[in-house]
């Protein structure tokens, strides 16, 4: 993979990621499909459904594999995107791994997602954190088609003395 631009903060993760989406000319209702960790990764991926929030496609949490426990997504107004019912079936236009799946202590291999994969003819995103793909060495064994890097360092904490 080649290096496009480098970005910064929030909205430098949100513009491509709403960018990318946009040129896929999507068909309104089409599946944006999101696997990643329950807990840490749900934010994240509640932070970009509500970047394309005007879009007409269907948001769809996966945690972990478990597509069975699959949940949609919904703009609530004045709060932003929240993990809502159970999703009626997985049909993706694009599948988007968050790096939290990568991670050592996850019950998930880079093989197990390939297998994920192999079930769907469709476009691949990763976004993860601070090299989590490239250190799990993921980024050989996943066909992405972008991916969204971001680092969070340093991190700065203040308190009064």
């Amino acid at each position: 993979m080649e290096k496009v631009s480098t970005l910064k903060g929030v909205p430098g993760m949100l513009r491509p990621f709403k960018e990318y989406i946009s040129n896929m000319d999507l068909k309104e209702g089409s599946q944006i499909v999101y696997y990643g960790c329950p807990g840490t990764c749900t934010p994240f991926v509640e932070l970009l459904s509500y970047g394309i929030r005007s879009m007409p496609v269907q948001n769809i949490f996966v945690p972990l594999l478990e597509e069975s426990s699959a949940k949609s997504m919904i703009n609530v107004p004045e709060v932003g995107m929240q993990i809502s019912g159970s999703a009626d079936r997985i049909d993706p236009a694009l599948i988007v791994i968050m790096g939290g799946l990568s991670m050592d202590n996850v019950p998930v291999s880079a093989a197990d997602m390939k297998t994920v994969l192999s079930k769907y003819n469709c476009k691949v995103m990763g976004i993860c954190f601070m090299g989590m793909f490239e250190k799990a060495g993921w980024l050989d064994e996943i066909n992405f088609d972008q991916i969204i890097d971001a680092a969070i360092d340093p991190v700065d904490i203040y308190r009064k003395e």
